[in-house]
């Protein structure tokens, strides 16, 4: 059997406004080869294989709210990439939370946070010479 590169299946983040939410990731994601792959049932899913991120209503059909200390981190390749990743997310909606920048949480990290339209907290990292 062959491991998964991933613990992860997916992430899903409760949205009010799915046409913001769309615009919003699109651009975020866009620039780290990061498209959409599934709209179906009032929601949508990116990823670069399968539906790894998911934005749509609550299923218990109550407002979206933000989760106190919860964030979603996607990983970039480049520096560059974190940084047209922030810049497109500022520029669809989103609002500084941390400019493009090392980190101190290990050697090479380089992070961007922002809020997404809805007040959830995104991070876009490279790790120097995580790939190759």
């Amino acid at each position: 059997m062959v491991e998964p590169d991933s613990i992860l299946s997916h992430v899903s983040l409760g949205v009010d406004d799915l046409v913001s939410a769309g615009r919003f990731y699109d651009a975020l994601l866009s620039p780290l080869g990061v498209g959409r792959i599934i709209e179906e049932h009032g929601a949508i899913a990116w990823g670069r294989k399968f539906p790894e991120f998911w934005v749509g209503p609550p299923h218990d059909g109550k407002p979206a709210s933000v989760g106190n200390g919860t964030h979603i981190s996607f990983l970039a390749t480049t520096r560059d990439q974190v940084d047209k990743a922030y810049a497109g997310g500022l520029a669809a909606g989103g609002s500084d939370d941390g400019a493009p920048g090392t980190r101190p949480y290990t050697e090479g990290y380089y992070a961007a946070f922002l809020r997404d339209p809805f007040g959830h907290k995104v991070e876009v990292h490279s790790i120097d010479g995580m790939f190759g």
